[in-house]
């Protein structure tokens, strides 16, 4: 499988995307940096008086239920349409699906209303979506009780959509091409909260510039995920990996994940 990491970089860099978040309170700020660093531009906008003009202006629309509100998944909802309206991809980010009712319905209402591009979650709330048995621990996942290559697949299938599920090894499918990155990053990422949701803004960078989705998240999951090692050779404490992680997305240009591909 060829990957074209180094070039969809560069193109990054030169277009500046604009990535239309719809995102939580946590991580609004987070997420909105790491984009920065990759050369992309965020916006963060969620008033239902705007969210349809905004996505009008992006290159990319990504959707994040971390901090729910039924205003929020509106917004969500009005923006996604209006992205498809105009195919421009949407990349949604199920944030704890599985741990309650409302949060599980509502990502299930978001995927039954958008036509979502790439669907991106740890591998309990992808699992779940899917009606597997899953440990969902906050927003955090837990045990899971099923082959995670039949869930992808099968999830692939049912949604349209490329998806995601991340996790000490991480799955990728559409529905026909299926692949597995076994034991990639850094085990510094699960310490700082986040990590998940800005691996979303930099898949929906390369969105932008690769057209065909399941490349563009097996890139941004590679690209995130070198970055994550590269940082924790400076640092093995929280605060400083974070801030070293940003310096590396905006420090590489893609040949650091050639030994990967």
């Amino acid at each position: 499988m060829k990957l074209y990491i180094k070039e969809d970089i560069k193109n990054i860099r030169e277009i500046k995307p604009v990535i239309h978040h719809i995102t939580n309170f946590v991580v609004m700020n987070d997420c909105a940096n790491i984009t920065l660093a990759l050369g992309a531009l965020p916006v963060m906008a969620h008033a239902l008086e705007e969210v349809e003009e905004m996505t009008s202006l992006s290159q990319a629309l990504n959707l994040n239920i971390g901090t729910l509100t039924d205003e929020w998944v509106k917004a969500m909802i009005k923006a996604g349409k209006k992205a498809n309206e105009l195919n421009i991809p949407v990349v949604f980010d199920p944030v704890g699906a599985g741990a309650t009712r409302f949060r599980t319905q509502c990502a299930v209402d978001i995927l039954n209303e958008v036509n979502i591009s790439i669907v991106k979650g740890n591998q309990a709330e992808i699992a779940s979506l899917c009606g597997v048995k899953s440990e969902v621990k906050g927003v955090e996942a837990g045990k899971i009780e099923a082959d995670m290559n039949d869930v992808v697949k099968n999830f692939a299938k049912k949604t349209k959509s490329v998806v995601v599920a991340t996790g000490k090894d991480d799955y990728i499918s559409d529905g026909k091409r299926t692949c597995m990155l076994e034991g990639k990053g850094s085990r510094m990422l699960s310490t700082i909260t986040g990590s998940g949701c800005m691996l979303s803004s930099i898949i929906s960078a390369f969105s932008c510039v690769q057209k065909d989705h399941f490349l563009a998240s097996i890139e941004g999951l590679l690209f995130f995920e070198k970055a994550s090692e590269y940082a924790s050779k400076k640092s093995l404490l929280p605060a400083s990996f974070k801030v070293a992680l940003l310096d590396e997305i905006y420090r590489m240009n893609g040949t650091e994940t050639e030994e990967w591909t």
